[in-house]
């Protein structure tokens, strides 16, 4: 499993790469994919990752199938059938191509910015322009949590961190963090 850089790493501030298509379902591309996914998985709190997160300056990320399981919402944990979790969603080259003009304060930590937390100005709702792991065109809008890790995952493609436009922020050890779920 691929270790997830933190914030000093030079990946991290470099635009990402655009996948040509006929790439994205090559060998080299889908262990990309599998690896990321890995990664995230290895992360109880983790919601999204981007390719550069675990090195590779390239345009994807993916969005953990937990953010749509009812207890994780709920702040009750993940199932104990780790099959009722849905698939993870892939994002190849998005390009968030709405954005809406209500925007609102909201919460945010990151994985390569460990421990910190403050709170990022977002729009409410988002639509991406992306590829799946297939090669397959993609349009889809959110709101909610899933506008926000757009928006959060298409800035690290562009070599932006959340505490660069983040207020309040602060550092929460982990075992504060995790206390909270007792």
């Amino acid at each position: 499993m691929k270790k997830i850089v933190q914030k000093s790493d030079k990946v991290l501030r470099q635009k990402a790469k655009e996948i040509p298509l006929e790439e994205i379902t090559t060998p080299k591309i889908q262990k990309i994919i599998k690896e990321m996914s890995d990664s995230l998985k290895s992360q109880d709190d983790g919601v999204a990752l981007a390719a550069p997160q675990i090195g590779y300056p390239l345009k994807i990320f993916v969005v953990s199938g937990k953010i749509f399981d009812i207890d994780f919402i709920r702040g009750q944990g993940l199932p104990t059938n780790k099959k009722d979790i849905p698939k993870d969603l892939i994002f190849i080259n998005p390009k968030i191509s709405k954005l809406s003009k209500e925007k609102e304060w909201v919460p945010e930590g990151c994985l390569s910015v460990r421990w910190i937390y403050g709170k990022v100005h977002r729009s409410k709702k988002a639509t991406i322009t992306a590829y799946d792991e297939k090669g397959k065109k993609i349009i889809r809008g959110a709101s909610g949590l899933l506008a926000q890790i757009f928006q959060h995952e298409t800035d690290h493609l562009d070599g932006t961190l959340f505490i660069d436009k983040a207020k309040e922020l602060q550092e929460e050890k982990p075992e504060t963090y995790f206390e909270k779920d007792k």
